[in-house]
This record gives structure tokens, C-alpha cells and sequence, in this order.
């Protein structure tokens, strides 16, 4: 997969890139990732990418055409999202979305954001983190391209992993445990050391309902509600989450 990202500090971006599964991911071939510098796209001396915006008013604008330039002489996949408050709800769903193609392009807006322009006619879309103000766009992109990247076939070493996960299934991950089975009285669920790998897996489902009913019941209510098998699971295991 292709993965372009479109910067004023691809320094501080593609270190990051290099670490952890990506890096792995990247090694290994199976990432794609080109860190652009949107300074490259300026014929200026100063290579200048910002002004003040028209009509007067706090901070500076991404300015059209250094953005136009630098996108056009890297033809990045599409599509090509402007990282935005105003954009499309990011979510893993969306992640999945993205991995299923063959690559996808960011733009990382700064300071008082991009010229309309940008967001009219040089992008595919806007894609928002969540509702927060962050600088710009750099930290936002580091979070998509790492949850579509975990998605990739080849990037984790263990596939399973990504469909394991909070979200993957419409709920939060269940609560993992390792070595030492007690540590300071407090002991592993003595499901999880019987060897009954069946019984474990109801166990795990169980507690990622119940984590689910308890802290994000927005997630439940979008699956339609607890099925009967769901509230199966409960009554066995986590009888106190049924209402």
C-alpha cells in the first residue's frame, strides 16, 4: 500500500514513520510511505507557504498555490484527504475503509488552516481526528496512517491481532492478563489458566460486552442492542451488566 503525506516538517513526520510496525511494515515492503515537503511546491527564496487570509483576522493561511504545486509533482493516490476539524469522522471503521484500497494521500493543514481553494478543488475529501484544535495536521495523520496500516496484510506480525482488537467487532477489546497469575493478591480470572480455550473465548466475549455496556452503550445501541446469544454470554459470565 501507498501512503503519501503532505508536510511542512516531514523531518518530525517520517521520524516517527520509521518506528514500531511501520517501520517493520515499511522494511518488510509492505508499506509504501512518501513524506512530501509542502515547502518544495514554493519559488520564493524564503519558500514561503502561508499569508495572512483576506478580509483580516488572527493567525496565517495555507496558501493555494505552493499546496497545488507540491501535490501535483508527487501524483499521490487518491483519494486525498485534507486532515480538518471539519471533516469526516475518523473511525475504524473508515480505517478498514482506507486499507481496503491500494493507497490513499494527507494533506496536513497549519495554522488557521488551508485556503478554500485547496479544500474545493486540489482535495477528495477532509478527514477530522475527533473534535479537538491541534496545531496542525501532522499528529492527526500519524494516527490514520498507523490504524489503516495495522490493517495491512504483512505490517503486524501476527494478523490476528487487528481483528482482535477494540472496534474491530463494534466493541471494546476484552481485559488482557500475563505473567504473574497473582501479583500483590491479585489474581488472573482462573478461566483464562484452565485450558479451556472454548470456554476462554465466551470469557473474552463476555467481558468485551460487559466493557462495552459499561462505558460506551453508544456502541451497543449501534449494533441494534444485545442479541440474545450476547445476552447469553452475560448471564454466564457477567451477570450484573444485564438490565
Amino acid at each position: 500500500m501507498r501512503i503519501d503525506l503532505f508536510t511542512i516538517f516531514p523531518d518530525l513526520v517520517d521520524a516517527y514513520l520509521q518506528g514500531s510496525v511501520i517501520g517493520r511494515g515499511r522494511a518488510a515492503g509492505a508499506l509504501d510511505i512518501r513524506v512530501h515537503n509542502l515547502r518544495d511546491g514554493t519559488t520564493d527564496v524564503h519558500h514561503t507557504v502561508d499569508d495572512s487570509p483576506f478580509g483580516g483576522g488572527a493567525g496565517m493561511v495555507l496558501m493555494a498555490e505552493p499546496l497545488f504545486a507540491a501535490v501535483e509533482a508527487a501524483a499521490p493516490p487518491r483519494p486525498l484527504l485534507l486532515l480538518s476539524p471539519s471533516g469526516r469522522r475518523f473511525d475504524q471503521s473508515v480505517a478498514a475503509e482506507l486499507a481496503s484500497g491500494d493507497g490513499f494521500s494527507l494533506l496536513c493543514g497549519r495554522y488557521e488552516g488551508v485556503d478554500q481553494r485547496v479544500a474545493d478543488h486540489l482535495v477528495d475529501g477532509e478527514l477530522s481526528v475527533g473534535d479537538v484544535v491541534l496545531a496542525g495536521g501532522e499528529v492527526a495523520s500519524l494516527l490514520v496512517v498507523e490504524a489503516v496500516a495495522r490493517l495491512v496484510p504483512g505490517v503486524l506480525g501476527n494478523e490476528a491481532s487487528a481483528t482482535d482488537e477494540s472496534f474491530s467487532d463494534g466493541l471494546l477489546e476484552y481485559p488482557q492478563y500475563t505473567r504473574p497469575a497473582t501479583f500483590r493478591e491479585w489474581d488472573v480470572p482462573d478461566v483464562l489458566t484452565s485450558g479451556d480455550h472454548g470456554r476462554i473465548a465466551r470469557w473474552r466475549r463476555a467481558q468485551a460486552l460487559a466493557r462495552t455496556v459499561d462505558r460506551r452503550p453508544d456502541l451497543i445501541e449501534a449494533r441494534g442492542g444485545l442479541s440474545d446469544a450476547d445476552r447469553a454470554l452475560l448471564e454466564e459470565f457477567a451477570p450484573d451488566h444485564l438490565s
